[in-house]
């Protein structure tokens, strides 16, 4: 049985701690046996007896010194803190080695040390002044580390904007590894100067805020509602505490709105903010809102266009997956699909059901959750833009969990049997849509490791299954 290290170094120095301290009390049993007193300054008899005696008096200072850092060591903690623990006990050992310099003065060279002090009080001001910069550097350190103001691991941004993850800090300076993961070095005394702030404090939780401009073609409430929409659809952030939307500014030109959500992590910052932005596009495209910095389309008369076609064609043509398809394509599908609703809360599928349409998603989102064991785990958020049912559809496999509509959805479902002759025509269209199924079970087997029977096909077994079903070479 391999033992391992840490239990190892441990027992190593108990045993050390021991053993200083029987070296000690050996030393001191001789010591005061032969009538020497090791912290009485002078000595008797002549020259060698004299060193003799100083260097027993010597090695008992130093013996004691040994025992006292060692005990230093063992037994003092800083509220459980190991990095302000181990300060501490480094200023605490300093000043037992100081002590034991001025002792060895003292009482084994048998110098005043009163005197000693005072005649190099000029040395001591000479060298302070030389040190200034670098003892700044010591003494910020050590209010930093004792303020606990930040800790190895958390993300430090200063008043200039430079910022990072605090990887070293030491008695001079703080090493920060940037976003460009390049090493930052900073002298304690500059943080110790600069307005800090931590973004791993009290927790590891981040907030983030992103400003969105509508011309105002609709009321604020309106569109306040499909951000809160966008909010709802995105699962980078967090629901607890719940995200917002605010209007910030109105006037003639634009509605100006702030939204804003919680992340796990400040790493997180970029994927959050790129998924807000992406929905944002497509629930607004979804609503008819216009961007400010899109134009305006407006008819011969100089009213603005509220409807720019077929719906059931715009909602085909926003999602990826169909655009491998030929425009008179993508127009003869959108004749075969039917508009369906889902109110708020309304059960789509339950789960260990099969759908037997896709559902194509124009505004709206829908949830996905799995119920097993007792347990509820958020599989997807399914918003604008998106679709769902196609497990069902193209492998004729069960839901693993709950479909229910998040908010009011309006969609479009295709039918199985309409959507093969689609597919027989476009065998990359069966391609994109294995891919698609691969990834989301594998999402799901991520996520539902406790589950049992999640398999992982590939998107070629996915591919060749599904030609198999609908019967395609």
């Amino acid at each position: 049985m391999t033992i391992p290290l840490r239990f190892i170094v441990r027992y190593m120095a108990r045993t050390k701690l021991i053993l200083d301290g029987l070296v000690f009390v050996a030393l001191s049993v001789m010591l005061l046996s032969r009538g020497i007193v090791p912290y009485s300054p002078g000595h008797q008899g002549d020259l060698s007896a004299g060193i003799a005696t100083g260097a027993a008096k010597a090695a008992w200072w130093i013996s004691l010194s040994l025992v006292l850092v060692n005990v230093i060591r063992h037994f003092v903690v800083f509220e459980r803190r190991p990095r302000e623990g181990r300060l501490v006990r480094d200023l605490l050992s300093g000043l037992v080695y100081i002590g034991t310099g001025l002792s060895l003065v003292a009482y084994v060279f048998n110098v005043p040390v009163g005197t000693l002090i005072a005649t190099s009080g000029v040395f001591a001001i000479v060298l302070g002044l030389a040190m200034q910069s670098t003892l700044n550097d010591v003494f910020s350190g050590i209010a930093l580390n004792l303020g606990q103001a930040y800790v190895v691991g958390d993300w430090i941004v200063l008043d200039d904007s430079l910022q990072g993850r605090v990887i070293e800090t030491n008695w001079r300076s703080t090493h920060l590894l940037s976003s460009t993961n390049d090493v930052i070095i900073l002298p304690n005394s500059t943080l110790a100067k600069s307005r800090l702030t931590n973004f791993s404090s009290p927790d590891e939780s981040h907030g983030i805020t992103v400003t969105t401009r509508f011309l105002p073609t609709e009321r604020p409430h309106v569109i306040v509602d499909a951000m809160k929409t966008v909010l709802l659809g995105c699962t980078k952030v967090m629901r607890a505490p719940p995200p917002s939307v605010a209007v910030v500014g109105l006037d003639g030109d634009a509605i100006t709105l702030e939204l804003g959500a919680r992340i796990k992590n400040v790493e997180n910052v970029t994927e959050a903010k790129n998924e807000i932005y992406d929905l944002v596009y497509r629930h607004s495209r979804a609503c008819r809102l216009s961007l400010v910095a899109g134009p305006i389309r407006s008819d011969i008369n100089g009213t603005t266009e509220t409807k720019t076609g077929d719906s059931a064609l715009e909602c085909l043509n926003s999602i990826p997956l169909f655009q491998v398809m030929l425009p008179h394509e993508r127009a003869a599908l959108s004749q075969l699909m039917v508009r369906v609703y889902f109110a708020k809360n309304q059960m789509i599928v339950k789960q260990n059901n099969a759908l037997t349409s896709l559902i194509l998603i124009e505004r709206g989102v829908v949830l996905i959750e799995n119920h097993e064991g007792g347990q509820t785990t958020e599989i997807a958020r399914v918003s604008s833009g998106d679709f769902f049912g196609e497990r069902g559809v193209l492998m004729g496999m069960l839901e693993h969990g709950d479909i229910f509509a998040l908010t009011p959805t309006h969609g479009y479902e295709i039918a199985k049997d309409r959507l093969a002759g689609f597919l027989k025509d476009r065998p990359s269209l069966t391609e994109e849509l294995a891919a698609v199924l691969s990834h989301r079970l594998e999402r799901e087997r991520y996520l539902l490791d406790h589950v049992g029977g999640i398999s992982q096909p590939t998107p070629a077994s996915l591919s060749a299954k599904i030609r198999s079903l609908f019967g395609l070479r």
